[in-house]
């Protein structure tokens, strides 16, 4: 029985502890502007977009990893019933590639050398009708340690103002080429 315990404790202990998820992630602040940003500010239910998000090196030290945060692809609604109160705005249909990361709303694409640019590309699908804020925020980091700031001391963020019509676009098919055509909303 002692033996019992005493291996019990000793597994219950070796999963306590260890090294800190941070402890690889250089601390610092690393200089970042974001030189372009794109979506389209009037969109239709289902129809398939692009956000890009392009951010830039402006200091002289190698950001450790650049990572863009997306807010407001999604909503939260009340939905007592619901173990995921989060309901889509926009369907994620493609990330920035080679970008995925644990966390639901950020993707990073690795170390950014001084002077260098990286564009986040998303792929989206509107869902949801109406006005929608999506802002973004780049990173140099994933755990804290490695801050972004503007070379003005900013946070490097933006937003988009966008108006999702409830209609969805129509569309036709070019019979001579099978090219899909859709108009403009």
């Amino acid at each position: 029985m002692f033996a019992a315990l005493a291996t019990a404790a000793l597994l219950g202990a070796a999963g306590c502890g260890g090294t800190p998820q941070d402890a690889n992630e250089p601390k610092g602040t690393y200089a970042v502007e974001i030189t372009e940003a794109s979506f389209p500010r009037l969109q239709s239910l289902g129809q398939t977009t692009s956000l890009r998000v392009t951010v830039r090196n402006a200091g002289s030290q190698t950001v450790p990893n650049v990572s863009l945060t997306v807010d407001g692809l999604s909503d939260l609604e009340a939905q007592p019933e619901s173990m995921d109160p989060s309901r889509p705005i926009w369907v994620v249909d493609v990330g920035p590639v080679g970008g995925k990361t644990a966390y639901v709303n950020t993707w990073a694409l690795g170390p950014l050398r001084s002077g260098d640019e990286r564009t986040f590309t998303f792929v989206l699908t509107a869902v949801r009708s109406g006005a929608h804020i999506v802002r973004y925020r780049a990173g140099a980091g994933l755990d804290g340690n490695a801050i972004a700031r503007t070379p003005a001391d900013e946070i490097p963020e933006g937003s988009f103002t966008v108006r999702v019509m409830h209609r969805a676009r129509s569309s036709s098919v070019n019979p001579r080429t099978g090219a899909v055509v859709e108009s403009q909303p």
